[in-house]
């Protein structure tokens, strides 16, 4: 397994600056108008983590998950502050066949524009059901490393599936070279420690 299913320090996460980046080739031809071209169809979320550490104790903590996950060679679960939660919302219909479901938390815009990512690595203990609009305390399970629900009985056809929950975000660290500078007793320095999320 390249897995590691462990969380990343919150106390340092929280402090991370980040979030979702695309890839676009952006071409300007001679009358000056542009082309562009969408590579990525969901963004890939990247954090410095390096504005979470606030003293020693932080720097100790960073220090020994880097080298439990040997730098780059193993993933692990992220928190990202700034979207861990899925309100309750459709995550698929049932057609009386099938009875597995990934959990999907779809964004929309005010313009009606709407993209849908996949949860993979939602907070087991979180995982809230309904099946046509009534909650299900049991009759299903929920996969905590893909993010695969599995109903005992196929739902019913045009059955509406609804979900909530906290997830994470399957991430790396995006180095393989720690680069800690001790200024001065428990003073230290780091330059930017990236962190960036792993598509499954």
């Amino acid at each position: 397994m390249t897995f590691h299913d462990v969380r990343f320090p919150d106390d340092i996460s929280y402090g991370a600056s980040g979030g979702p980046g695309y890839n676009t080739d952006v071409i300007t031809v001679k009358s000056g108008k542009e082309r562009r071209n969408a590579n990525w169809a969901m963004g890939r979320c990247s954090w410095d983590v390096s504005t979470g550490l606030k003293n020693q104790a932080d720097l100790d903590k960073l220090i020994a998950f880097f080298r439990a996950r040997l730098g780059k060679a193993y993933a692990f679960r992220f928190k990202d502050w700034t979207d861990y939660r899925m309100a309750r919302q459709q995550v698929a219909s049932g057609d009386g066949i099938a009875t597995a479901f990934q959990l999907v938390k779809a964004y929309t815009d005010d313009g009606g524009y709407q993209v849908s990512r996949d949860i993979t690595k939602p907070v087991e203990s979180t995982v809230q059901i309904w099946l046509g609009d009534a909650p299900q305390a049991s009759g299903w399970a929920c996969d905590p490393l893909s993010g695969i629900v599995t109903f005992a009985a196929a739902p019913a056809a045009g059955a509406v599936i609804e979900a909530s929950c906290q997830f994470d975000v399957p991430a790396r660290f995006d180095t393989d070279q720690m680069k800690a500078s001790i200024e001065a007793h428990e003073v230290f320095t780091w330059g930017s420690v990236l962190v960036i999320e792993v598509k499954e």
